[in-house]
């Protein structure tokens, strides 16, 4: 099988832009944001201190502190720091599946599709280093449950839509057991993309989730295998 080169998608908004909120909070007299500006800032302020390595568990009271407002001033925006968290899953979820879709609509080969969503996947993870650490849980560890549910959900989502290619493929290919190859073949390159993830948050964002990937996908995908 002849891998791929790496894939050209569009990336349109994929990262949270976290310079306005350190900007916002430095300028002394600062105008009154506009409605929604300050929702922006508050999820922006805590990606960047995501993207801190090693940083601990963030207290609202330190959040707080990042943009000069009060942490009432935070409540007026969030009911919990857990709804901040929610928001900043809401733009991983969007992002990314927004991003599922198009490469869906631009490409008909359903094994270029698999390695395309991985690759797109995991170039998502290396831009937002602070969300990594969403996606993969570490920054859930001590937060509500519900948000590491969702964010179990959103991998079993990207599962199943590999496993929906991956039948495609197998069936087209005359495969005994389309059905279970593709769940297996989708589990196990999920699991890659959660290990790649997880080795780049907790390497301090140095190892690239991306190293070696065509070498990496000529071995997962069906057809590469020896």
């Amino acid at each position: 099988m002849t891998t791929a080169a790496a894939p050209d998608m569009p990336m349109p908004e994929d990262t949270l832009d976290t310079a306005p909120a350190a900007a916002a909070a430095d300028v002394p007299g600062r105008k009154r944001p506009k409605p929604g500006e300050r929702r922006v800032q508050i999820l922006q302020a805590l990606a960047t201190m995501l993207e801190q390595p090693g940083a601990e568990r963030i207290t609202t009271a330190a959040l707080a502190a990042r943009l000069e407002v009060s942490e009432a001033a935070l409540y007026r925006h969030f009911a919990s720091k857990a709804q901040m968290f929610e928001g900043l899953i809401e733009f991983i979820e969007q992002t990314v599946f927004g991003l599922i879709s198009q490469l869906d609509e631009r490409e008909s080969d359903s094994l270029v599709r698999c390695r395309k969503l991985v690759a797109l996947l995991l170039q998502f993870g290396e831009k937002n280093p602070g969300m990594t650490r969403v996606m993969v849980g570490d920054a859930l560890v001590f937060e509500n449950e519900r948000l590491q549910q969702r964010m179990n959900l959103f991998f079993d989502k990207i599962e199943a839509t590999l496993r929906q290619n991956l039948r495609e493929a197998a069936s087209l290919g005359g495969a005994a057991t389309p059905t279970v190859d593709a769940q297996a073949d989708a589990s196990v390159i999920t699991a890659f993309c959660v290990g790649r993830l997880q080795r780049f948050a907790r390497s301090g964002f140095k190892r690239s989730p991306n190293e070696s990937l065509e070498h990496s996908l000529a071995l997962l995908l069906p057809g590469g295998r020896g």
